[in-house]
């Protein structure tokens, strides 16, 4: 993932867990929240229960590569917050792949999308 597509700051990542909102699936959940700019950031959150810290890296090392050919497809002006479950750790790629590109497709945030975006008080 490109240094300009990612959401570090913490405060910014609160914010979108605040505001946003949030679509689930068995593997993922995902946080939309407009931003202020027509940047489009990624976010990635893995938790302990993930397993180790080779566990959570290799997670988060896959979920970014899951995302990494999305990232041209996304309106411009979102934050996303990609939160996994436990069920991550161990799914394949295909499905991973696939669960992020649903949860983009139900939140409505892929350009050209009919869907309406999901909106945002942020």
């Amino acid at each position: 993932m490109q240094r300009p597509f990612r959401l570090h700051r913490s405060s910014d990542i609160q914010r979108v867990r605040r505001t946003g909102k949030s679509y689930a699936h068995p593997l993922l959940v995902l946080v939309v929240a407009r931003n202020e700019t027509p940047a489009k950031r990624v976010a990635f959150s893995v938790g302990k229960r993930l397993g180790g810290a080779v566990q959570r890296n290799r997670a988060k090392r896959r979920l970014r590569e899951a995302v990494r050919p999305l990232v041209a497809s996304i309106s411009e002006g979102w934050d996303l917050l990609v939160v996994a479950r436990a069920g991550a750790a161990t799914a394949d790629f295909a499905d991973l792949t696939g669960a992020v590109r649903s949860l983009l497709q139900k939140a409505g945030v892929l350009a050209g999308d009919d869907a309406k975006p999901a909106r945002s008080g942020g």
